[in-house]
Parts: structure tokens; sequence; C-alpha cells
């Protein structure tokens, strides 16, 4: 195979799992509708993830603050990768499983939601952070992949899970960045018809 058809196979891979997720859209409405009644009331969503994951949440945090297609009112997003002397301080302190526990602890209060990015969804710092959030009455909106791992089988009654039917960390990511987009519409829209209004 040479480097054109290795190319042509990644976007092939990448749109198989892409129409594979199509399934996931009323998942994804739900969480939409979950976040924008957050937001609507005056909460704050507390965006976190690993990596590839954080770059994810520090994206969807940014086009929630400032603005995604639509002008409208910046929203209260907060992603929980950024603030590097509070993640090593308690890296540190407290130990890496605890930089995005200890932070939904200070930060998140009850009716805010965290959300949480992961393709495996085992990461221990993440499985933590949804505890917390749990503890404290805060939704969780988690976007997992392969089958969801200790953070899908975390999630309750109250949360939401948005699980790519994947198995590729590459391939997961891109259809998470698909749904953070998708997400980031739907509260555009009830956000700009809000201002509309007024």
């Amino acid at each position: 195979m040479d480097a054109v058809e290795r190319i042509v196979a990644l976007f092939e891979q990448s749109i198989e799992l892409k129409r594979s997720s199509i399934a996931l859209a009323p998942a994804i409405a739900a969480a939409a509708a979950r976040l924008t009644a957050c937001l609507e009331r005056g909460n704050k969503l507390l965006i976190c993830g690993n990596g590839g994951s954080a770059a994810d949440a520090q994206h969807m945090a940014a086009e929630l603050v400032n603005r995604f297609e639509t002008q409208r009112p910046g929203l209260a997003a907060i992603a929980l990768t950024t603030d590097t002397s509070a993640l090593t301080s308690i890296g540190n302190d407290s130990g890496f499983e605890q930089v995005f526990a200890r932070q939904t602890e200070a930060l998140g209060q009850k009716g805010d939601i965290l959300v949480v990015i992961t393709t495996s969804g085992e990461s221990a710092n993440l499985r933590a952070a949804v505890m917390t959030a749990q503890s404290r009455n805060i939704e969780v909106v988690a976007l997992t992949g392969r089958d969801g791992g200790a953070i899908g089988r975390a999630c309750g009654a109250g949360d939401c899970e948005i699980r790519v039917p994947g198995h590729n960390t590459a391939r997961i990511q891109e259809v998470h960045l698909l749904i953070v987009h998708a997400l980031c519409a739907a509260i555009d829209v009830a956000f700009a018809a809000g201002s509309a209004a007024t």
C-alpha cells in the first residue's frame, strides 16, 4: 500500500465510523438539551479530557465562551485542562488521578454539568471527576468510545453517555470532534433564537 492508498484508507475508515455513529443522533440531541438548559439557567459547563481529548475539551470551551457559528452571548464553559498551576499543584500534592476531581469540587455547583471526553473510558482521573460530580449533584455528559469503559459504567440514570461505536483512538476522536460541533450548533440555535426574541 503506497502513501496515497494509506491516506484514502484513513478517510474511508473515518467516513465508515461517522456513518455508523449517525445512530447516536438522539443521544446527542438529548445531551444538547441538557447542556442548553444548564446554560440557560445560568450554570456552567466543566469540560475535561486527556491528551487529544484535552484539546477537544479546550476546543469546546472556546466555541462556547466565544462563538461557534452564530453571534450570541458568551456562555459559561471552563476547560479543566488549561490551568497549569492548578494541574501541577494538584498532581504534585494529591496525584494525577485528582487533577480534575479537585477542580470539579472547587468550581462545580449543583446545576452545573461535567463534560468528560475519553476514547477508552478508562482514565482514572476522569472517573474520579465523575464520582466527585455525582456526589455534588452535578450531571455528567460523557463522550466515550469502545465499550464505554469505567466511565460508561459510572454514568447513572441522571447522566448522559454518548458512546462512539469504534475501537481506534484516532477515529473515535474524529467522531468526538463532530459530536462537539453538533452540540455547539444546537446550543447556538437555542441562544441565537433567545437573542432574537429579546
